[in-house]
């Protein structure tokens, strides 16, 4: 390995495979190390600790700057929420990162038991989750999380889809009292809110990206610059077309949906996660909740019954219709239905 200032680094990747070695260098929209880096000169009880990822999750950014506050417990997720669990209940403010389906899934019991009955403040950074790792198979695929996320108590669950988006989430829930899920991309996401300004992402409210009459996309994580994309195609024809980052799950903003959905009379809800129990699913709740289930409503994501495919990411996403193209067809088979 390299040497950069006496901190090892990652290598370059090869451009032959898609090189986890090599995040360092791809991740760009990964900042969560730096932002929380920036929070911790300010507040001496915030700690990171990571399961051997500090180079896919860019945490390596904190440990720079404050190593003795940064621990790595090895490929031990488990462990990792438990042993966070012990330093909030004596004071600690600990952030803990890894792939999605290793601390969503393979700790899911601890997250539920040691991190949200108890209420304590540990932040989960749940980055590559759901299909993006595509080469590494249906173990390191994270499409269920949001599902069992969502239906625990006491738990906040955010989806930001960029850089901009990360920032805000992670300052404007730092204060919150107990467990927080962030559910992140691959380290290579479109910018979406860096354009847009100060502001529009705001903790607890869908960010309404985009106005429209004829229907309605609810989009979150990689899906919502597609669903953006879609919409300007559509747009260019005069369909008029809202745009909606749910990015907040847990609570989630039923009511901005639901007005959106009954206004247009249709809605596409595109989302990287099993269309049973993430955000379709709570966007089909508001619905019912909100008066409005008369509204015809289309899904995109992965089959209920089905294991992604094994795969280059922009590939699978292609395959199951979470790209511009896709969002856009499955678009035009709502509004012609």
């Amino acid at each position: 390995m390299a040497e950069l200032e006496g901190v090892e680094v990652a290598p370059q990747p090869s451009g032959k495979s898609w090189d986890l070695a090599g995040m360092a260098r791809l991740s760009q929209s990964f900042v969560a190390g730096k932002v929380i880096a920036a929070m911790a000169d300010e507040d001496p009880d915030i700690v990171v600790i990571t399961a051997d990822m500090k180079f896919s999750n860019m945490t390596v950014d904190f440990e720079r700057v404050h190593p003795d506050r940064f621990v790595n417990v090895g490929i031990s997720e488990q462990h990792m929420v438990s042993m966070a669990a012990g330093m909030a209940s004596v004071g600690c403010k600990p952030y803990v990162g890894a792939f999605a389906p290793f601390v969503g899934l393979l700790a899911g019991e601890q997250i539920r038991t040691d991190l949200a009955y108890p209420g304590l403040p540990v932040r989960i950074l749940a980055h590559h989750a759901g299909i993006a790792i595509g080469f590494y198979g249906t173990s390191h695929h994270a499409t269920e999380d949001l599902g069992l996320m969502r239906s625990i108590a006491n738990m906040t669950v955010v989806c930001p889809c960029d850089a901009t988006a990360t920032e805000a989430a992670l300052r404007q829930t730092a204060d919150l009292p107990g467990p927080v899920y962030f559910r992140l991309g691959r380290g290579r996401d479109v910018d979406v809110y860096d354009s847009l300004p100060a502001g529009s992402w705001r903790f607890g409210e869908a960010a309404v990206l985009r106005e429209g009459t004829d229907l309605t996309i609810v989009a979150n994580g990689i899906t919502v610059s597609a669903a953006l994309q879609a919409a300007t195609a559509l747009g260019a024809e005069g369909v008029a077309v809202s745009v909606i980052d749910a990015h907040t799950v847990r609570p989630f903003d039923g009511a901005t949906i639901a007005e959106h959905a009954g206004r247009s009379g249709r809605l596409l809800v595109a989302e990287e996660h099993n269309v049973v129990g993430g955000v379709a699913s709570a966007c089909a709740e508001a619905l019912v909740e909100h008066g409005q289930a008369g509204v015809k409503m289309e899904r995109i994501g992965m089959p209920p019954d089905e294991y992604s495919l094994i795969g280059p990411p922009t590939h699978l996403y292609r395959h199951y219709g979470m790209d511009a193209a896709g969002i856009e067809k499955k678009a035009r088979e709502l509004l012609a239905g």
